[in-house]
């Protein structure tokens, strides 16, 4: 598809600077332009590339005032990255704007389906399961027995997703994700370890993105939840009975165990990893790295290390680390002086 400068002016509130009628069929990063794509700048880092790109067109800030002469037309606003972020939402809108029922996916005929719906080749729809309105099902996607699936949620190729969990509207779940496999719990007896059963299932709450290749265990007993607006990153693990709070980020490689509860808000960078059945209080930041082995009670507290501990008192404590050698010498100088 082709758009204009002045159509993307008038869709972004913007004002031109060059030709209006120029067009353009792409998007690209300012250093890589290309002519008939479209950049933006934003950082002022990057300001010297606007003139040597050969893009056509770039979005500027309106308070942008070029040193030399620029060869592409600039759109002026009052924020270009935000601006770039609605043009690359719709142009994913676009992208992704499939229906349509594949005649080589299986669907049970007691599932309910809704309206306007797109399910991909090879894709399986359980018996009882219900889609909502608007629910895009690529291809591959294994949907089991009594699931029942949101509005307007969009299922990547390959999501295994097991019977009886429920998915609520707007989420978005990328590729590879495994929803309601068995949690990890076994039980030791006489006769040696026995599995035990995983009776309960999955909740997905409104609102929720789930990153590639994460797995989230369904529950012993109950529901293993993720409330509305979280967000995770790729390669999550999710342990049974596990309660993720509203609009808490997570990012690659967390590891969860088993009915720990976390709160809202909360903010944990790569490689965390959480004992089981602790509670984390709402809006906890937890640096990359570190292990929770204790309950975090305290409201919008920074921890780090492993083991965590707040993260003022730690980069105290790794000041002293550092200087451990020259500690010890100073001790063995000074025995060495007493004897």
């Amino acid at each position: 598809m082709k758009f204009t400068a002045q159509q993307i002016a008038k869709l972004l509130n913007g004002i031109i600077e060059g030709d209006a009628n120029v067009t353009i069929d792409k998007l690209s990063k300012i250093e890589e332009g290309e002519q008939g794509s479209l950049s933006f700048l934003a950082n002022p880092l990057y300001t010297h590339f606007i003139y040597s790109t050969n893009a056509s067109l770039v979005i500027v800030n309106k308070n942008f005032i070029p040193e030399r002469p620029v060869k592409c037309t600039l759109i002026r606003v009052d924020s270009p990255e935000l601006a770039f972020a609605r043009l690359l939402e719709m142009y994913n809108q676009v992208k992704l704007n499939k229906t349509g029922i594949s005649k080589q996916c299986s669907i049970e005929e007691s599932a309910k389906i809704g309206e306007n719906i797109y399910v991909g080749a090879f894709a399986y729809i359980g018996e009882n399961a219900v889609i909502g309105n608007n629910v895009k099902i690529y291809p591959q996607v294994y949907i089991g027995d009594n699931t029942t699936v949101g509005d307007n949620t969009i299922i990547f190729a390959g999501v295994k997703i097991y019977s009886d969990n429920k998915i609520g509207k707007n989420c978005i779940i990328h590729s590879g994700v495994v929803l309601g496999s068995d949690g990890f719990r076994f039980a030791e007896g006489a006769d040696g370890v026995s599995k035990v059963a995983q009776i309960g299932n999955v909740v997905i709450e409104d609102d929720v993105e789930i990153g590639a290749n994460c797995a989230i265990d369904r529950a012993t007993l109950g529901s293993t939840i993720l409330h509305k607006g979280v967000k995770f990153d790729n390669l999550i693990h999710i342990a049974h009975n596990v309660e993720i709070g509203e609009n808490t980020y997570i990012a690659a490689g967390n590891v969860i165990a088993g009915s720990a509860k976390i709160g809202k808000n909360c903010m944990f960078s790569g490689q965390v990893g959480i004992i089981g059945h602790l509670n984390i209080a709402d809006g906890t930041i937890i640096a990359a790295q570190s292990g929770i082995s204790k309950s975090i009670s305290k409201k919008g507290e920074a921890y780090m290390g492993s083991p965590a501990f707040e993260v003022s008192k730690y980069r105290k404590s790794y000041i002293h680390f550092r200087n451990l050698s020259n500690l010890v010498k100073r001790v063995e100088d000074l025995e060495k002086e007493n004897k």
